[in-house]
């Protein structure tokens, strides 16, 4: 890649990481969320990644942490529906709502209830979704750039 994409993919990267969280951390009261947000996270580290080469980047993107922030992502989502589950009956139950017209001290205390920009658990879910996508879609673009050193290894 010529020196010219090499300036400026950078902080054009971090642009658009830093638009994709906002756009997580805004996605309860503003169009967009936690899918949107993880895509442009994962748009902005596709880039660098592209232009830089995996092993250039300066996004040290390695598989164990991928994997790490998979699960975190899975487990984070999983223990939010829980909660739900167990205080409710139903999965992925908005915490931060009436339950059968009885809110709870607890809730009230933790999202000060009523207030009407209280989200609940909706934030939360927001975030492990972009950690999800943002994982997901980096994945498969750098599983897809190191095919070549697993189909060149196994020809020979």
């Amino acid at each position: 890649m010529s020196i010219i994409l090499k300036l400026f993919v950078f902080p054009i990267s971090l642009i658009i990481i830093c638009l994709g969280i906002n756009t997580i951390l805004g996605g309860h009261i503003t169009p967009g969320g936690g899918f949107q947000g993880g895509a442009m996270i994962a748009g902005g580290l596709i880039f660098c990644i592209i232009v830089y080469g995996l092993k250039e980047s300066p996004f040290k993107i390695t598989h164990n942490f991928l994997s790490g922030m998979e699960s975190a992502g899975a487990l984070g989502y999983v223990f939010l529906g829980l909660a739900g589950l167990f205080t409710s009956g139903f999965f992925l139950y908005n915490l931060g709502v009436d339950l059968y017209g009885i809110t709870p001290a607890v809730f009230q205390t933790l999202f000060n209830y009523p207030d009407p920009t209280s989200a609940g658990i909706i934030p939360y879910l927001n975030y492990v979704v972009g950690i999800k996508v943002m994982v997901g879609l980096s994945a498969v673009v750098i599983a897809f750039l190191e095919s070549d050193k697993i189909l060149g290894e196994n020809e020979q």
